[in-house]
């Protein structure tokens, strides 16, 4: 094997590890720093609930209230039904689902893409860790 890829190998795995440990500090650092936030902002929506404002102006920055919503199904052979009986598609989101598109291409033996899609392709590298 040729030393240089024995040197790039080298410096990748050594480069990934320094990563790994930079990423697993910052992220403990952080998760203790959004735990804080957390706290803060019960703090805050616990006093605009209080008042029944919904915004709260200081010197330091306004508070605004907001009520967010988030749609879900537990049901989704149901949801399916309703959305072809009312033909509202769009109740879902734009994107191909890669797994199922995949196996879907797997099992068509090359019958080609379905109208309007496009496939990108590209080769990349992977590095294991030596076994012990």
């Amino acid at each position: 094997m040729s030393q240089n890829v024995e040197e790039l190998v080298n410096a990748y795995m050594n480069v990934r590890n320094e990563r790994d440990r930079v990423t697993s500090a910052f992220e403990k650092e952080d998760h203790a720093l959004q735990d804080v936030l957390d706290k803060l902002e019960a703090s805050l929506l616990e006093i605009c609930n209080n008042l029944r404002v919904d915004s709260l102006k200081t010197e330091y920055g306004t508070v605004i209230r907001q009520l967010k919503e988030r749609y879900y199904t537990q049901d989704w052979d149901g949801f399916y039904k309703f959305i072809l009986e009312n033909e509202v598609p769009q109740l879902l989101e734009k994107r191909i689902a890669q797994s199922n598109m995949k196996h879907y291409m797997d099992g068509t033996q090359g019958a080609g893409l379905p109208p309007g899609v496009n496939v990108f392709r590209e080769f990349n590298i992977s590095i294991r860790k030596p076994r012990s």
